[in-house]
């Protein structure tokens, strides 16, 4: 798939594990493939909530081959890059594409706080050793290293950086590139509870987490906003927000397992040292989780949906 139009719902996949801490791929295609039933248009592999920096580059990779085999060329798979060298950010690049990546989703580098020159040069250097489509990471609240406008400007010409995952949590932000560099850049939104408001400002996309549990009203609320529907839309996004939030939370893994686990299409286990939630914690998550379901919204029928007519914005 050589073409990914960086545009629709992106579920950052969760990678569940079986009780003796392998990969549960049973597990994996039950989530995969209700997500793909909801109308999403991309996967992004080993994501944050993927846990990555608990996964082997053969588990990542094994990943890779197993999802590639399960969506049979449906939609684009994409993999996470999260290295803490240059080189074996490259490496991993290179191991994806041979396993038959669609594209690549890259963070800046991890643990050391480059500066602007240094983290242009980590992005240029893997870009030019792939012919894969890559989108940018950029999410200064969580890594510490902001891509400004001025370092997207130096990146213009390396023709196989795409897209920006838009994770500042700053609204304006979609704005600011679409000023500066109209389509240039596709720009999906990577924050769950910013996500309507960021596709109404224009972004293409959404990079989702709590879709690992709610697919169905994750893409519905894309289709309509785009489809210029957003009363429609708002009523999903109000009585999904507290839900939502839960991907802004240090433990969104666990919280976002959970609520997996509660609607069926995953389980709650996760790697070490991260551990399952309990208490206080766990009850108050699982109150979050059960509000939503016993008040759960009716949805259109939003994968055929027209173009409003007469579009009312909110």
């Amino acid at each position: 798939m050589n073409n990914i139009p960086w545009k629709g719902v992106y579920p950052a996949v969760l990678t569940p594990f079986s009780d003796d801490d392998s990969i549960d791929f049973d597990t994996f295609s039950i989530n995969i493939n209700a997500q793909i039933d909801a109308g999403i248009d991309g996967i992004i592999l080993a994501g944050s909530l993927g846990e990555t920096s608990t996964l082997s580059n053969q588990e990542k990779q094994r990943l890779l081959v197993y999802t590639k085999e399960l969506v049979q060329g449906r939609l684009p798979v994409i993999m996470n890059i999260a290295e803490q060298s240059t080189r074996d950010a490259v490496l991993a690049a290179k191991d994806a594409e041979k396993n038959g990546a669609d594209g690549l989703m890259l963070l800046p580098p991890m643990r050391y706080s480059a500066d602007d020159r240094e983290t242009v040069s980590f992005f240029k250097t893997v870009a030019s050793n792939t012919s894969l489509p890559i989108m940018i990471y950029n999410n200064p609240v969580d890594y510490k290293i902001k891509i400004t406008l001025s370092m997207f400007e130096e990146l213009n010409d390396v023709s196989n950086i795409k897209a920006v995952k838009e994770s500042t949590r700053d609204i304006s932000n979609v704005t600011r590139m679409i000023n500066r560099f109209g389509d240039r850049y596709k720009i999906l939104c990577g924050v769950d509870p910013l996500a309507m408001e960021s596709l109404c400002m224009g972004a293409d996309g959404w990079v989702a987490g709590l879709v690992d549990a709610f697919p169905r009203e994750t893409v519905a609320i894309y289709r309509l906003v785009k489809a210029g529907y957003h009363q429609e839309a708002l009523k999903i996004y109000r009585w999904f927000l507290p839900v939502l939030e839960l991907d802004i939370h240090p433990k969104l893994v666990q919280y976002i397992k959970l609520a997996a686990s509660l609607t069926g299409i995953g389980t709650e286990n996760v790697r070490a040292p991260r551990l399952p939630l309990e208490g206080k914690e766990k009850e108050y998550v699982i109150s979050v989780i059960n509000a939503a379901l016993e008040n759960r919204v009716e949805l259109p029928d939003y994968l055929n949906l027209q173009p409003a007519e007469n579009v009312q914005w909110v």
